[in-house]
């Protein structure tokens, strides 16, 4: 499973999950995405200091 290191941002923006955290601009909220193919995002799981359902999600990639 490939990971991504956003370094300046660009993801997170891109993404929708940029936050002001403690000052700084840009910090990635925790959030899941489902990305079928490299390339379309079917689902997504954003919650605030909770980590999203794991079950949901494995059971979303699971079907994908």
């Amino acid at each position: 499973m490939p990971l991504l290191s956003d370094w300046n941002g660009h993801a997170t923006r891109a993404f929708g999950v940029a936050v002001e955290l403690g000052g700084m601009q840009d910090v990635a909220a925790r959030a899941s995405f489902l990305i079928e193919d490299g390339r379309e995002v079917v689902a997504a799981w954003m919650l605030g200091r909770e980590l999203p359902d794991i079950d949901a999600v494995i059971a979303a990639a699971a079907s994908a």
